[in-house]
């Protein structure tokens, strides 16, 4: 009888050829998820609800700047009201304009009521809590440019504002409880214009018996048909003792009707696909329609609410119809927020994916506004348009959680982007080793393997930092181990890789190999964690065990501060064994994925060890596991602890320790704060490389940024062009890794051999000749939060098309690179931008000699041969490089700078460099970095370096100027007669016509040093 390995193994090898994409049946729609499908389709007067706030109890409450009210049930009178609050908040800058918080939560008799929601104090930052003091005002007062009905509405402004005037309007009306928002006295944005706002009010059950009663796994047939299961797929079929695989097949969604203490007739049960789900306080969802108004000159966009893979710009989900009694019709499935392991997911599908960031940006020319619902449960969101205003709506539906709703006021992109930031944290600064090439796939067998792939790196002059191994690694998928046949001597082999300054990640997932009898010794993570009550607990309350790569695991209860702790001191040297300082972590399975559970996910009535149902922290499952490692990689570096404070959760951080780096794949509103994210299993094709762009643009602006997509594809074998392609537009994206899957065919640079080992190599090369600049952009979002990789309409909001284009990006405000994302092209169309009608933005090919170019107009045929892709250096902005390319960032620190001008109409130029050690914490906690400021104009070059912060200290470096070339002047008319260094010195210089490019040669001065090179003329520039 074959062995039980070997019928996974090939059950499993049956599985990966036969599968084509995601097994929809699988997932939940929102017809088969009752809130949704209750509260989707229905319109303004059948909702059994018609909520208003009570004037009565409007009342001002100076103390904590906040506008306090209830919220009462018009219809079902004499119900549960709902405690209201309304506050400016982000307090720190007076003169920014603040962002609008809005919270609605049950208001119980006994303030301890068991019904009370549970709310997360992991996704908000203290900032977010900074209340600005407020006071009310007349409708003459806010200078509405609408008349309103003063009688139904209240007014309310910040006392202090800065240019911008922020006004928010309370609506009274009977059954219309809602809040606007206004700029300068335009109606920007407003809630519930539909009415479809509704809050279902949490319930006891009424059959006790049936509260008691387990929520426990039930088939309504044996879909197994009496076959011992032997594991799962990660796509949650069975594997069977036979070798065979469960069949796919279409999941059944239904609804038990249970009446609840008010005699009401709802859900209290749910079943999709062989599982129940019974909830303890019966439908608990709540909903809210949010609008962003534009004009018929200024026409609303909508971005965000990753990640989906579909288009940047969000496609409407109804649209208008002729028929119906609502002149509406359902054009896709909303877009679903609830974090899940998709096998092979489909591409142009609203479908939820690993991660949920509920943010949503509306631009338009004259202002950025947009929204964040504070929500981390299931959440399901429509869109539509409104033709006659051009405005756009948003339907959003969670099943449960509180009402906290933060509107956006921007009035800029930049604006937006740091209130945001603001309120859930601004990203971290990574080490600059983890923005270098990293090099990964499922598996590097042993340390063997390991040493071929880190010399083939150096055999073939291609530079990389990280070298990755996934979860063959381990000893039987047991984290924290090694397998000590492949891979024996595990510091050796770090320290071997560190010695050319690179390093190494070993993956960790959250699910926990159950400790076996049959095991030759237990599993010490398990035992451990079991021993200290850390697990989730099932609807019994016993551990909960889910079945993941090793077989039947446990989870960590990551939302338990005792359980974060005790992770991360997991990651101490003297606990894990073998590893050392050069060796960082990847998370992956973390939304969580179970292969046996619903929607390959954890029953949503486990519960925390807070006793709070798994519903209600979903989506933070992912962001939180991430934060318990990176925290990890910092209390590793810490002295041993005493054994009372092993588990202490205070972290005490200094300066001289090691900046940590954490991948992960699940994550949700904040995970900026804590590392890496990526897209996921995309699969090699060209339409994942296409779509790559859209999302990774899609998670930066809802203030996601180091992100990327696995170069190549995780699936599948690229062809040489495709992976050609796709390594140089990762080149230009935050976070850049090759990955692929155990059955696809290796893909290192060099694999293919020439042409495509060199092209390969190009494109990686020019990663690390911009790492200064890349480098740069990362503290610039971690000091204001601005996305490393930006849409157009980031900088520029003249033309239509730059809210439209999707298809290629900014990086930083400095380059615009178009990726070739089709088969065969080697010329495009480029659309370049312009900031100004009457004073075109000049742009600079890079990849073809620096030919000049003028904004405002789309470009065919412009030459993107297989060597390179379309990428443009904007007029106005100076690009710092290091041309001499190692095989390592950390070997390339004090190597010298070449700054690169391009020049605009009126021959200047700016730009910004960012200098610290890049990599300890010493930036963070003493504000130990410079900012070094250069500004080209007719004169001259002149650099000016600052302390990063207030009260920070400047960072010396020993990186000099080597080299600097310009663009732009046109001819030799134009050109300076004699460069001085300080007005004294005198610089070489060349000036070649065909390129019109200027070289001035070692003016010999340091990066961290001010200093100024002065142009003198026999005559002024024309």
């Amino acid at each position: 009888m074959l062995s039980r390995r070997l019928l996974v193994l090939l059950a499993a090898a049956a599985l990966a050829l036969s599968v084509d994409a995601v097994d929809r049946s699988k997932f939940r729609t929102c017809e088969k998820t009752q809130f949704c499908n209750k509260f989707r389709n229905v319109q303004r007067q059948e909702l059994p609800s018609k909520f208003h706030v009570e004037r009565a109890s409007i009342r001002s409450d100076s103390d904590a700047n906040l506008v306090r009210f209830l919220v009462e049930d018009a219809v079902q009178k004499g119900g549960v009201p709902l405690a209201g609050s309304l506050a400016f908040v982000l307090n720190a800058d007076k003169a920014a304009v603040p962002a609008l918080r809005v919270r609605l939560q049950e208001k119980f008799e006994d303030p301890k009521d068991p019904k009370t929601r549970w709310t997360s104090d992991d996704i908000l930052v203290p900032a977010a809590e900074e209340t600005r003091p407020l006071r009310q005002l007349t409708a003459k007062e806010a200078a509405l440019k609408t008349p309103i009905n003063e009688e139904n509405v209240l007014l309310f402004a910040p006392e202090t504002q800065g240019t911008t005037h922020v006004v928010a309007a309370l609506k009274l009306g009977e059954g219309s409880f809602g809040v606007d928002l206004y700029l300068d006295g335009e109606k920007v944005v407003s809630t519930n214009d539909d009415g479809l706002f509704h809050y279902e009010i949490r319930q006891d059950r009424a059959d006790a018996a049936a509260q008691a009663g387990a929520a426990a796994d039930q088939a309504a047939v044996d879909a197994h048909e009496g076959k011992t299961i032997v594991d799962y797929g990660e796509d949650g079929l069975a594997i069977y003792d036979d070798g065979t695989v469960q069949k796919k097949e279409e999941q059944a969604a239904t609804t038990t009707a249970t009446v609840g203490a008010d005699g009401n007739v709802e859900g209290w049960e749910e079943s999709f696909g062989g599982h129940t789900d019974k909830k303890k306080f019966g439908p608990s969802s709540i909903g809210l329609d949010v609008s962003f108004h534009g004009s018929v000159r200024a026409p609303r966009s909508l971005y965000g609410i990753p990640e989906h893979a579909t288009d940047f710009v969000l496609k409407d989900t109804i649209e208008p119809s002729d028929e119906g009694e609502d002149k509406r019709k359902v054009v896709t499935d909303p877009y679903r927020l609830y974090n899940l392991d998709v096998f092979e997911y489909e591409l142009d599908n609203p479908m939820a994916l690993y991660g949920a960031i509920p943010v949503l940006v509306a631009p338009n020319k004259e202002n950025t506004v947009g929204m964040f619902w504070n929500n981390p449960s299931e959440t399901f969101v429509d869109i539509w348009t409104n033709e006659e205003s051009n405005s756009k709506s948003s339907h959003w539906l969670s099943e449960s959680g509180v009402f906290d709703l933060f509107l956006l006021a921007g009035p800029s992109s930049a604006d937006l982007f740091s209130q945001y930031t603001l309120l859930t944290g601004r990203a971290q600064l990574p080490p600059l080793f983890a923005l270098g090439y990293h090099q990964c796939r499922w598996n590097y067998k042993n340390e063997a393997d390991v040493a071929r792939v880190d010399a083939g790196f150096d055999e073939h002059l291609i530079p990389y930092d990280v070298l990755w191994l996934d979860i063959e690694h381990t000893d039987g998928k047991r984290y924290f181990t090694w397998d000590e046949h492949a891979f024996p001597t595990p510091t050796n082999m770090q320290e071997s890789v560190a010695r050319t300054g690179r390093k190494m990640v070993t993956i960790i997932d959250p699910h926990i190999k159950v400790s076996q009898s049959k095991d030759k010794q237990p599993y010490y993570i398990h035992t451990e964690a079991e021993e200290l009550g850390l697990f989730i607990k099932d609807e019994q309350g016993n551990d909960f065990k889910g079945w993941c790569w090793p077989g039947e695991s446990s989870y960590v209860d990551f939302t338990s501060a005792k359980a974060r702790a005790w992770w991360r001191h997991q990651f101490r040297y003297e606990n894990y064994k073998g590893s050392t300082k050069h060796l960082y972590t990847w998370n992956d399975m973390n939304e969580p994925s179970v292969f046996n559970g619903p929607e390959v996910s954890m029953r949503k009535g486990c519960k925390s060890l807070a006793g709070v149902e798994h519903r209600e922290w979903h989506n933070l499952y992912g962001i939180l596991f991430q934060r318990s490692t990176m925290e990890g990689q910092l209390v590793r570096q810490q002295p041993p602890p005493e054994p009372l404070s092993a588990f202490a959760e205070d972290l005490q951080l200094t300066s001289d320790m090691q900046r940590p780096f954490v991948l992960s794949r699940a994550f949700s509103a904040g995970s900026q704060r804590y590392g890496a994210i990526w897209t996921g299993d995309n699969t090699a094709e060209w339409g994942h490389l296409r779509y790559a762009t859209k999302m990774l643009l899609s998670m930066s602006v809802a203030g996601l940024t180091f992100v990327g997509a696995d170069v190549g594809g995780f699936f599948g074998n690229p062809s040489t062009e495709l992976l050609t392609r796709w390594n140089q537009a990762a080149a230009y994206q935050p976070f850049f890794r090759g990955h692929a899957h155990h059955d696809s065919a290796r893909r290192e640079p060099w694999v293919f051999g020439e042409p495509t080992t060199s092209r390969i190599r190009a494109a990686i090369r020019e990663r690390y000749s911009l790492l200064p600049y890349i480098y740069t952009l990362f503290h610039t979002c971690y000091a204001r939060g601005m996305p490393v990789m930006r849409p157009l309409w980031a900088h520029f909001t003249l033309e239509p098309q730059s809210f439209s284009e999707e298809d290629q990006y900014l990086l930083g405000d400095a380059l615009l690179v178009k990726p070739i994302v089709e088969e065969g092209v080697e010329a495009t169309h480029v659309f370049l931008p312009s900031g100004n009608a009457e004073d075109k933005t000049v742009w600079y090919q890079v990849t073809d000699g620096y030919k000049r170019f003028f904004g405002g107009k789309t470009y065919e045929n412009v030459p993107a041969p297989l060597d390179a892709i379309p990428v443009f250096h904007r007029g106005g902005t100076i690009l710092p490089r290091k041309q001499r390319v190692r095989r390592s960032s950390e070997l390339m620190r004090d190597d010298p700078l070449t700054l690169v001008v391009a020049l605009d109409q009126h021959f200047e130029a700016r730009g910004e460099l960012y200098v610290d050690d890049e990599r300890s914490l010493a930036a963070e906690i003493e504000g130990e970095g410079t900012v070094v400021s250069f500004q080209q104009t007719k004169e001259g070059l002149r650099s000016t370096a600052t302390a990063a912060t207030v009260q920070g200290k400047r960072y010396t470096s020993l990186m000099w100027v080597e080299r600097i070339e310009v663009y732009g002047f046109q001819s030799e008319a134009n050109l300076p007669k004699q460069v001085l260094v300080g007005g004294e010195r005198a610089v070489d210089f060349q000036y070649d016509a065909a390129s019109d490019r200027l070289v001035l040669r070692k003016p010999q001065v340091l990066v961290t040093d001010d200093w100024e090179l002065r142009f003198v003329y026999d005559q002024a520039l024309e």
